[in-house]
This record gives C-alpha cells, structure tokens and sequence, in this order.
C-alpha cells in the first residue's frame, strides 16, 4: 500500500491505518512471495502474534475477504513446506468455520468466488465430515460464478485490469490444488479442473491483450499495479500449470468482444480502447465513469494513460478518480458518463452502441458511441472514432443534442515532455526514450494543464493533461511519430521477441 507501518508500533487493528491497509495487512500474502523461504522463521512468529491478538470474530481479520484470503495462504504455505503448529492448524480450522457462516451472498462478485476458494482449500486440507461440507459448499458456490464471473473471451466480468488478474491467479490457485488432492477427493478435484482448465488459456490471452509492452496492466476501472501478481509471475506460474497448452498471441486488431475492449497495434504503437459497459448492471462497484477512453503505448514506453487507482474508501479524491475527468475521454457540462458515487457505487450508467471496427492493409478503425450524458437536459451523444495508421493514431469525437460545453481529455505519463504551440492547436510530446511525437488538434482548441497520475495504491504522482475545447459539436487530434524511429524500434522488439 506504499504506506510504511511497523507491527510494533500500529498493531493488527486500530486507526492509525485505513481498513484497506488493514486488510491487506490481514492477508499474509507475504508467506508466499518470492523468496519467502528467507523469511521462514519471521512467518512461524507472524502467525503465531496473529493468533495470539486476533482473538476469533474481533477485529479487520476475521471479516469474511481478508479472512478468505488468509487462509489460502496459510495452506499454501504449508503445502509449500511450512509446518503449521497445533495452535495454528486449530485456528485455521476456527477460521473455515467462521467464513463458511458468513459468505458475501450480499456483496457477490469476487469476494464470493474468494470465500468458496478458501473454502475448497479448507476442505481439501482437513478431513472428516465438517470438511465435506466446506468442500460441497464450496462447489456449489463455483459451478454458478465461473460462468457467470468469466467471460466468453476470458475476461472478468467486473471489466478491471487488476482484478482479472486476481481472478486468473484465483483460477490457476484452485486447479494447482485440485491436482494435488485428485487422489483424495477425485471426483471433487476433476469437477473443478472440467469448470476451469477450458477457460485458462482465453484468460491467459486476454491478459496478454490488455498490457502494455512495458509488461504491466493497462489502467482501466479500479486497477493499480503491484496489487496483483505481475505479469511475468502469471506467465511463470501459467507455464508451470499448463507447460503444454498454447496461447494466441494478440492480432493487431483484437477485439474483445464479451468484455468491451479494443487492442489496436501497429509499428510501434499499441492503443486500448474502451468500448464496455462499466461492470456488470447489479455490481458496478469497481467501475469508473470512462466509457470512451483509452491509454496509447508508443516505443515501448506509455504516452496517454488513465488516471489509474491509488485509494478505496468514499473519499473525494476516491469519487474524482472515478469521474470522467480522471479519463481520456470527453466531459460534457462538467458531468461524469456515469454516475459514479459513495465508493463503490454507481446510479445511472452509459452504455456503449454501434461498436464498428474495421481492419485493411492500410488503417485500423474503431467507432463507438454511448449514452450515458442522455440523462441531460439536451441528451447529448457522444461518439468517438479512432484511425490507427503506420505512424500516426487519429482520435475524432462528435456530440448530438445541446450542451454549454464539453471537452475531450488527454492525459499524458508524467515522463512524458510537453510543449505546446501554434495557439494551442499543437505541441510536441517526447517520450523518456528520446522520441518525439508530434499532435495537431485539427478542430477544436487546446491547453495543457496540471493534474495527477496514479499507478500504485497511495501514490500520486504530478502530470499533464492536454485539454481539447470541442467547438461545433466536433473536436479532432492527431497524434504522429517518425517511420524511421518506428522502423528502429520493430527491428529491436522482433529481435528481443526472437531471442526470448
């Protein structure tokens, strides 16, 4: 959480901290990081201060997500070579108990499908009758939120980067285990490797679909990097999983269908579009209000990002980072696209209409609209086109209805070294890599102005953002780069790619 706190001093509970930090606190995921091993004598003594002040049903950790995830790990760790004392396999057991009577039938989404993994994990590593019914509630609970939870194309249907990351984790997590316990509890074990191997690899490519070349999530929703494992630690534990199966790599034009997303990639640019509805309509929770919006890669390195997550809770600064302002997209009459509000909820919604993409030898396009600023007065529509060509991307948006004013938004990573010119109609952007990107705001007047990047919890970080007056209900930017800097950077990447 990038916030430093010893035990010592702040304890497992209190308010010195924010309860996501607590919870997080709460999970000991650290029993299973890289080079964990190391550390094998601080985790015998960590559990046992947990046990020893976390009496059962009091305080942050016995709160049905952190007390789910906690118990995966605790097993993990000792399937791994960790030796759970009496008092710690006792508490474990304490711990099922607890969670198996007060599932988040209320809450849903990935907090159940947490509770019924730690309660296969729970009834896979015990014996006896209570176990069984850990287990059989467990699979009742998995056979209806797979297929609800993953997506035809493989994505999680809560539409987060980070939590699709999460999910596939959760996945390979509960078909690693079935493969350990097969010989225990066989026909347990084969129902879930039938509900889950088939969908692995579209998880797998629809990962790969949505990050960026420098190896990390794009920024859509609640997501933040370094919450879940990384990229490279899924491919890793993929592998292992599944060392025989294939996954596509994503085409030039992928789209995500099921999900509502958009990977467009050419020389050396890669552009996510988001086209999606913002979660599912009864849990909206983790959405944001950027319906339209997308983050462009160039050489490498990211240019134009969200405005990414660094905080939960039912903040300000909580509600601005899920406002449309926070996004690439356009704002009409100061409003959001969608009515985000507390912190993990949403009133009226947009939803996207006539998605278009076509592909030739040539050019790249996508066309989208969406409805959420109908709610207005003038019921505006916004639509959006992208044109992604060798060297250039063209953003183009246009508005119907009656409105005061609207704007379209473009965020720049605070790497990124700006100038603008020509009375606000262009500017140049040159990347840490040294490459210049040129854009032209063919209709519409610009401005750079200050604002803020988050790509970690508790971190923010001073950027820009380039602000694109629309004038007679249309605005237009293009932005391009050299065909001899992208000429460079192919050969590198293939080269890179063949020796890997």
């Amino acid at each position: 959480m990038n916030e430093p706190g010893g035990l010592d001093e702040i304890g497992w509970d209190g308010p010195q901290r924010e309860k996501l930090w607590r919870y997080n606190q709460h999970y000991f995921d650290d029993l299973n990081a890289i080079g964990a091993e190391q550390r094998y004598a601080w985790h015998v003594a960590l559990i046992e201060d947990w046990i020893r002040h976390n009496p059962p049903g009091q305080g942050n950790g016995w709160e049905p997500y952190p007390l789910s995830l906690r118990i995966v790990n605790w097993i993990k760790w000792a399937l791994a070579g960790g030796e759970l004392p009496p008092a710690a396999r006792h508490s474990l057991a304490v711990q099922a108990r607890w969670l198996s009577k007060r599932l988040e039938i209320h809450l849903l989404g990935n907090h159940l499908f947490a509770n019924a993994k730690a309660l296969l994990f729970a009834g896979l590593f015990f014996e006896g009758e209570e176990a069984d019914g850990w287990r059989r509630t467990a699979l009742r609970i998995l056979v209806r939120e797979i297929s609800e939870q993953i997506l035809p194309d493989g994505g999680h249907f809560e539409l987060s980067t980070m939590y699709h990351v999460l999910a596939l984790e959760d996945v390979l997590d509960l078909v690693n285990i079935a493969t350990c316990y097969e010989s225990a509890a066989s026909e347990d074990c084969a129902l879930v490797r039938a509900w889950l191997v088939p969908k692995v690899a579209a998880m797998m490519h629809w990962l790969r679909t949505m990050c960026h070349p420098d190896g990390e999530i794009s920024l859509f929703n609640d997501s933040a990097i370094g919450i879940a494992p990384s990229i490279a630690e899924m491919e890793a534990y993929f592998a292992r999983c599944f060392p025989a199966v294939s996954v596509p790599v994503p085409k030039p034009m992928e789209v995500l269908a099921a999900s509502g997303y958009v990977r467009l990639a050419s020389d050396a640019a890669l552009a996510l579009l988001d086209v999606a509805r913002v979660g599912p309509d009864y849990l909206p929770g983790h959405a944001h209000a950027d319906t339209l919006g997308f983050e462009l890669s160039l050489f490498g390195q990211r240019l134009l990002v969200n405005g990414g997550t660094s905080c939960y809770g039912a903040s300000a600064e909580r509600l601005r980072q899920r406002g449309t302002a926070a996004h690439n997209t356009v704002i009409v009459d100061g409003m959001d696209s969608s009515e985000v509000w507390g912190g993990f909820r949403v009133a009226g919604r947009a939803y996207p209409r006539g998605l278009a993409c076509r592909e030739d030898v040539a050019c790249m396009q996508v066309s989208c609209s969406h409805d959420g600023y109908r709610r207005l007065k003038g019921r505006p529509l916004h639509t959006r086109s992208w044109s992604l060509r060798p060297g250039e991307l063209s953003v183009a948006d246009g508005l119907t209805g009656t409105y005061a004013e609207a704007v379209a938004q473009y965020r720049f990573h605070p790497d990124v070294a700006l100038s603008i010119e020509g009375n606000g109609r262009r500017g140049r952007a040159v990347l840490p890599g040294g490459q210049p990107v040129e854009w032209v705001i063919e209709h519409g007047m610009g401005e750079l102005v200050e604002s803020t990047w988050h790509p970690h919890f508790g971190v923010s970080r001073p950027c820009r953002l380039l602000r694109v007056q629309i004038v007679d209900r249309r605005a237009h930017v293009r932005f391009s780069w050299s065909s001899e800097d992208a000429d460079s950077y192919a050969t590198k990447h293939a080269a890179h790619a063949e020796a890997l």
